[in-house]
């Protein structure tokens, strides 16, 4: 094995933290059109919701525990949190400073206002007194506590009014009472006014009129305020006799769990705060006084209001490829060639039909497929059902723990079930991450397996926004390792022997530290060596010292990871030669490609695994092989459009910190994004190749506006 030092190493939960850095940047970037800086602030929010329901929520457990013991860089959980707490206050103090000062004037220009209940006319007044009667009250329901009636279930990432209301007995403490503002209303309530669009928050709607509520009592205080709870589910998965029924009692726990956060309004009464922050049990550390509207994930409403497409990204179509336009038979083309699909540049639409195809084909014998994340109206499932009612056999992987999607999955499991697919659960103590479909068909020739790998989810609406890559192919080895594959998920196959795709846990990481050691002995030999490699996360500590030894020993390394990375870049005599980016854009990075010079002769894989642990030990991943020599040469073009991105690219320094360097003033503009939406543009049926040229003019962007707080 080969470890590193704690003092070697980032931690991971700081790394995440940086990521959303990026995100919060991206918002305050003033060359984004101004909705989507909202976007990204709204994306920042959502972030922190749930780092606080899973990182934080999992080091409370580990101190409810009495856990102690260090991670990777010497910290132990208490220590984590109490940092945790210290650069997450910075973070939202730099969200509402951005928000308030930047993006609220900003919006007033176009003529978008969010008002406060101070500078409403007494028209709009008069409205909202209306609308609060006829269409609010009706729904509230006010909670007092007093002794016959205990403090409430505050549910989870819900928006609430605290209310203190004078005690008329004399001597006795003020009543506390509670009012959720309800989810089934939008958070903007829209006004007449002489701007373009303008509106009120729904929360400031109820508090303008919360007497109502009370009606013979003073009101002495309200504020807004928002808990965030522990949403790690728990689960025995070695006792529990049906999963399905396990994962379903702990989504009830959830909205119960311990919190971890409270939000409230800077400026809120003490008492208030004091009295939720006591029954909350919640230290100080993780009370936030918030300068501006609670959960601003509101502002994703406020992006789809019509009419202000000015303010948003010019829309972008995803392509078909040209060798699957104009409605050809996609069983012919992929006995062709193998097909490389890059998403959300190229169409998902493919995927999609193949399958419903597959479901009407008399041919078609047989569909394999597994599920990890599926939209809420998915076109997959549906075919996948109607493949069944045809009599086809259909064997589903649906798994359950899939992350804040065990319900919408638990749903589609049971319709799966009720049209006569097959049906498995996931696996005891494994996530089954990969992404493959397998269709068996019945030709001329004999049976022929059609297989779809990714890597990425079976989603046609993330699909549009996440970056993949989808490889179509009838090679014969792969085909026969997609039936083993199948084989060992649905029954019993600890070890499956396989031709081409490599599979954790049993092979992952082996198959990984072979090929990084086999550039090491390369580079000490003095031959060509050296590792690029594009993932989301970057954590294992195991294949970070592999590559601090391959980087000491010459091997040149260049990473573009999106979200976290513990690895440590350019500290002398271990990581040197090694190079970390960061792109955070438009898209959501998604893809995962690797690429291992081997004394030239290259082998490029695409995968659904990064370098995490829980992905080599604890998940069922696949690491495919491009051996296409056309699909191969395409990866390799992607890869490296993404390292020489000079416009969204951040570079990581060994501090964990992210920079956008300046670009050299004779060097050419390139945004990785941009490109392969023109490339897809370009190389669709009918479109004129001169497009590219677009993308190579001299760079005139200004600089990232850094400094929109001084804190």
């Amino acid at each position: 094995m080969c470890y590193s030092k704690p003092e070697d190493l980032i931690n991971r939960e700081f790394s995440w933290l940086e990521f959303n850095q990026r995100v919060l940047d991206e918002a305050a970037d003033i060359n984004n059109p101004l909705l989507e800086r909202l976007k990204f602030l709204a994306i920042v929010s959502s972030n922190l919701d749930e780092f606080f329901m899973v990182r934080v929520g999992s080091l409370n457990d580990q101190i409810n525990a009495g856990f102690s013991r260090p991670d990777a860089t010497g910290l132990t959980p208490a220590a984590q949190l109490e940092k945790i707490a210290r650069r997450t206050n910075i973070m939202v103090a730099e969200e509402y400073c951005l928000w308030s000062k930047k993006l609220v004037p900003e919006l007033r220009d176009k003529g978008i206002n969010i008002l406060s209940p101070g500078e409403l006319d007494q028209l709009q007044t008069d409205y909202l007194s209306d609308y609060f009667d006829s269409v609010i009250y009706p729904v509230l329901t006010p909670m007092a506590v007093d002794p016959a009636r205990p403090f409430p279930l505050i549910q989870n990432k819900t928006l609430n009014i605290g209310v203190l209301i004078h005690n008329s007995v004399p001597d006795e403490e003020d009543i506390f009472a509670t009012v959720q503002v309800p989810p089934i209303f939008s958070r903007l309530v829209e006004l007449e006014g002489s701007g373009k669009k303008t509106f009120i928050l729904m929360e400031d709607v109820i508090s303008m009129f919360i007497d109502r509520l009370f009606v013979g009592r003073r009101i002495k205080a309200a504020c807004a305020y928002r808990v965030t709870r522990n949403g790690d589910l728990a689960i025995d998965e070695d006792e529990a006799e049906d999963l399905l029924i396990e994962i379903e009692k702990s989504l009830k726990q959830r909205i119960r769990g311990q919190a971890v956060r409270l939000e409230v309004s800077r400026g809120s009464s003490e008492i208030l705060m004091k009295i939720l922050q006591r029954k909350l049990e919640l230290k100080e550390d993780y009370v936030y006084l918030v300068d501006g509207p609670l959960d601003l994930t509101f502002l994703l409403e406020l992006y789809k209001v019509e009419g202000l497409d000015e303010l948003k990204y010019k829309p972008y179509v995803p392509q078909i490829p040209k060798y699957l336009a104009g409605g050809r038979d996609i069983f012919e083309a992929i006995r062709e060639r193998d097909i490389l699909l890059h998403h959300p540049y190229e169409s998902f639409e493919p995927i999609v039909a193949m399958i419903r195809k597959a479901a009407r084909d008399p041919r078609v014998l047989a569909i394999k497929q597994t599920l990890y994340r599926v939209s809420g109206k998915s076109p997959i499932i549906r075919a996948l059902a109607e493949a069944a009612e045809q009599g086809k056999q259909v064997a589903v992987l649906v798994e359950l723990k899939a992350r804040f999607d065990e319900e919408n999955n638990i749903h589609w499991a049971k319709s799966l079930e009720k049209a006569g697919c097959h049906v498995i659960y996931g696996l005891v103590g494994l996530k089954t991450h990969c992404k493959i479909t397998l269709i068996v068909r019945m030709e001329e020739s004999g049976i022929n397996r059609y297989v779809h790998l990714s890597t990425g989810n079976y989603n046609d609406e993330t699909a549009r926004i996440y970056t993949d890559i989808g490889l179509l192919t009838c090679n014969k080895h792969i085909g026969e390792d997609a039936s083993t594959v199948f084989n060992a998920l649905t029954g019993f196959c600890e070890k499956p022997r396989l031709n081409k795709l490599v599979i954790a846990p049993t092979m992952l990481r082996k198959h990984f530290n072979y090929l990084i050691d086999r550039e090491i002995r390369n580079a000490l030999e003095g031959r060509p060596a050296y590792i690029k490699a594009k993932l989301n996360s970057l954590v294992d500590s195991d294949i970070i010292g592999r590559l601090y030894r391959a980087s000491a020993a010459g091997v040149k390394i260049e990473l573009l990871v999106r979200g976290m990375c513990c690895l440590k870049p350019g500290l002398e005599g271990i990581s040197e030669n090694i190079q970390v980016r960061s792109i955070v854009g438009r898209y959501l990075e998604h893809s995962r490609i690797y690429c291992f010079c081997n004394g030239g002769n290259e082998d490029v894989f695409i995968s659904s695994a990064d370098w995490m642990e829980r992905n080599m030990d604890r998940r069922v991943e696949l690491l495919i092989p491009v051996e296409d020599q056309e699909a191969k040469k395409r990866v390799r073009h992607i890869l490296e459009i993404y390292l020489n991105d000079n416009v969204k690219a951040r570079r990581q320094h060994k501090d964990g910190k992210y920079s956008l360097p300046p670009s050299p003033e004779d060097e050419k503009r390139l945004s990785a994004q941009d490109y392969f939406m023109e490339e897809a543009l370009a190389n669709s049926p009918g479109k004129p190749r001169e497009t590219m040229k677009s993308l190579f003019q001299p760079v005139t962007t200004p600089p990232m506006e850094k400094d929109v707080c001084d804190i």
